[in-house]
């Protein structure tokens, strides 16, 4: 009897999550809808950022933006850290001159050591290609361009929508008007949410 070759497919973890993706509909989705690995291997749903606004970031350890860029991130993380309605989203990625060689705990630690971040940093990821991770994936759909350099930069609203991007030329500083901005959209989108619900509990008395 001939016996037929046992072939092993072995998928890792992000692997997984990566092909799973979301489980939305496809009118429901938004980049909030993903789940994703942060650079501790621990498992992510972005749904936790749902309700602020992100700057979501393609970073790289060993590029002549990463100085400039880094300490920009940590600035605009520090300066609106008190509106608890922002964060800068990192996803190390070597795509890119092969700029980001490192493993996920060499990453973090050089960006801890050297510019001692305070928003969170997500596993090394594709953000263009067909491997690109699906969160990367929506974003570079929903703008028509997908990143061509490290320090690739997403503004997402507090519903998961795309506002606008930029290549890594735009210096972050530059882009604190817009996400203020946008945070204040979302303020106003929970005071309505707040006004409307007490209003209909008012009706109920």
């Amino acid at each position: 009897m001939t016996t037929l070759p046992t072939v092993t497919v072995s998928l890792t973890l992000a692997h997984f999550f990566q092909v799973l993706g979301t489980s939305a509909g496809t009118d429901e989705v938004d980049f909030y809808s993903f789940t994703v690995m942060d650079i501790k291997d621990n498992i992510v749903s972005l749904e936790k950022y749902r309700g602020k606004v992100s700057l979501v970031v393609n970073v790289a350890s060993h590029c002549g933006y990463t100085d400039n860029h880094y300490k920009s991130l940590v600035r605009l993380q520090e300066l609106l850290e008190d509106t608890k309605k922002f964060n800068v989203l990192a996803f190390p990625c070597n795509q890119f001159g092969k700029q980001e060689p490192g493993s996920n705990a060499e990453i973090f630690n050089f960006a801890n050591e050297k510019y001692d971040v305070i928003f969170p940093m997500f596993a090394k990821v594709n953000v263009k290609g067909p491997n690109a991770l699906d969160a990367w994936r929506y974003l570079n759909d929903k703008s028509g361009v997908e990143p061509d350099w490290n320090f690739w930069k997403y503004l997402v609203n507090h519903e998961g929508k795309l506002v606008k991007g930029w290549g890594p030329w735009m210096d972050p500083d530059k882009l604190f008007n817009i996400i203020l901005q946008t945070i204040k959209k979302a303020n106003t989108a929970d005071s309505n949410s707040t006004d409307g619900k007490k209003s209909r509990a008012d009706g109920e008395l």
